[in-house]
């Protein structure tokens, strides 16, 4: 949706840039996780969802009227990735590398599902669910469901405990719009003059 209003409305105003790039290294790194794990599904939606997320941050820059914040970001994106390969491929031991490179996926998971609680605080204060996006609310849940799921058969803690989360502050939101319905917003009145 806010690829759609970008495009629509040929501004990035109001769209914060920075879930995109952290969407975009979590795909990475998970991508890296399955190619050094051989696991083809890890491979085959991490690889697709990179390559969004880069589309995504591409059209967020031409259209961005402050280009060069955003192309710093990606640039230091981009020196942490390579970081993080080079220190991954040098540094770690190849028998210790999937551990490592697990928990790291697993950790900067974690940071993104919870880093919308912040949100959650500013909704019960003015109990609105107006910033919150009840279709990205279900994206994560259903995404975050289907990769616990998928870590459960497999037997790997590094795909289902970073998946938790998600779950959890899926059903917190859930919750928030049934607590504080959107027809509930007390539409602004202009004082009279």
């Amino acid at each position: 949706s806010d690829l759609r209003q970008i495009l629509a409305t040929k501004s990035v105003e109001n769209i914060q840039f920075l879930p995109f790039l952290t969407t975009d290294a979590n795909n990475l790194s998970w991508l890296g996780y399955g190619c050094l794990k051989g696991d083809g599904t890890l491979i085959t939606v991490n690889a697709i969802g990179a390559a969004l997320q880069t589309l995504y941050i591409l059209v967020y820059l031409y259209y961005s009227p402050a280009k060069r914040p955003v192309l710093l970001q990606v640039l230091l994106l981009l020196a942490v990735v390579v970081t993080g390969y080079g220190y991954f491929t040098i540094m770690v031991d190849t028998g210790m590398r999937l551990t490592q490179l697990g928990l790291f996926c697993s950790v900067f998971t974690i940071t993104m599902y919870l880093s919308p609680l912040a949100d959650l605080a500013k909704v019960v204060r003015s109990k609105s669910t107006r910033c919150l996006s009840f279709p990205l609310t279900v994206t994560t849940f259903v995404a975050s469901s289907s990769w616990t799921l998928y870590g459960l058969q497999l037997h790997d803690p590094y795909i289902t405990v970073p998946n938790v989360p998600g779950i959890i502050t899926s059903l917190v939101r859930f919750w928030l719009f049934q607590k504080y319905r959107p027809e509930q917003d007390k539409p602004y009145s202009s004082l009279p003059a």
